[in-house]
């Protein structure tokens, strides 16, 4: 196994021992090689309950090796899928979620799987990743929960926007996305009916329209390439993005920093996408 320094020119992926890995690891692996990337599969091995024993115990051993098996064969399959790709991977000592939320500190996107846990649920299972590591990471994080979904012509990214600092570093990486695998790009912002009607609905959504006209400017003319549409969706943020993403490769959206370990400072939109989109969710932080 080659032991690999955490640097911010990789794609690091998260391994679960115990369950199938395939789906994220295909998106990572693909992604590396689009953006001629080394890739870094990271297993966190925990420590044991009795807190008597020390890492060379017998229990402990035997996580240790089952996790460089898992790691190997895991990189083996990386090799066989890229041969171009360097790959890495670590076995790393400590809880998964702290353990990836910290070498994604230093890495240029991180790669999780999910399994559609209730938002209860992955907020307090132990073995939770998906929204500790997206509220700490520095970097982008990509959720892969369902497949990419390929059959859809043209095929295309979403990218959801609403103004925000967060939101304009989304679309930045949306549009570099979009770029890499050749595909469209549809721009979505939601608009919510308030209780109180200052200005007609027309009016309102030409504003919005605004928006997204004022947003992707500048970004349309470094990549002449992507084909852009604009789109005013109307409703609950999350119920349209995930909706207008339905048949998308993967939605885009922001998220407004580094959060605490529950993660309450994604944000309600980023924090109901990663449990109701059914394609891969892309998170990216202002900073």
């Amino acid at each position: 196994m080659t032991v690999h320094p955490a640097g911010s020119s990789d794609i690091i992926v998260g391994i679960d021992p115990d369950r199938d890995w395939h789906l994220a690891l295909s998106w990572a692996a693909d992604e590396a090689q689009r953006r001629r990337l080394p890739l870094r599969l990271v297993l966190a091995v925990p420590p044991q309950h009795d807190t008597h024993h020390v890492d060379g115990t017998p229990g402990r051993t035997a996580l240790s090796q089952a996790g460089s098996v898992r790691l190997e064969q895991a990189c083996s399959w990386v090799r066989g899928r890229h041969p171009e790709v360097a790959v890495t991977g670590d076995l790393l000592g400590g809880f998964p979620a702290p353990v990836l939320g910290g070498v994604a500190r230093e890495a240029r996107m991180i790669v999780l799987g999910s399994r559609h846990l209730s938002r209860t649920a992955e907020v307090f299972s132990a073995g939770s990743l998906v929204v500790p590591v997206t509220a700490q990471a520095r970097c982008p994080v990509v959720v892969v929960g369902d497949a990419e979904h390929i059959s859809r012509q043209p095929p295309y990214v979403v990218a959801g926007i609403d103004g925000s600092a967060s939101a304009a570093a989304a679309l930045a990486f949306a549009f570099d996305e979009a770029d890499l695998r050749g595909t469209a790009l549809r721009v979505a912002c939601v608009w919510q009916r308030p209780l109180i009607m200052l200005d007609d609905e027309a009016t309102a959504r030409r504003a919005q329209r605004t928006v997204l006209s004022e947003a992707t400017a500048g970004l349309s003319d470094k990549y002449p390439d992507v084909h852009v549409a604009h789109e005013v969706l109307t409703g609950h943020p999350v119920e349209e993005l995930a909706q207008a993403a339905e048949h998308a490769l993967s939605v885009v959206v922001g998220r407004r920093g580094r959060g605490g370990y529950t993660g309450m400072r994604i944000g309600s939109v980023v924090h109901g996408l990663l449990h109701r989109a059914h394609c891969p969710v892309i998170t990216v932080p202002t900073d």
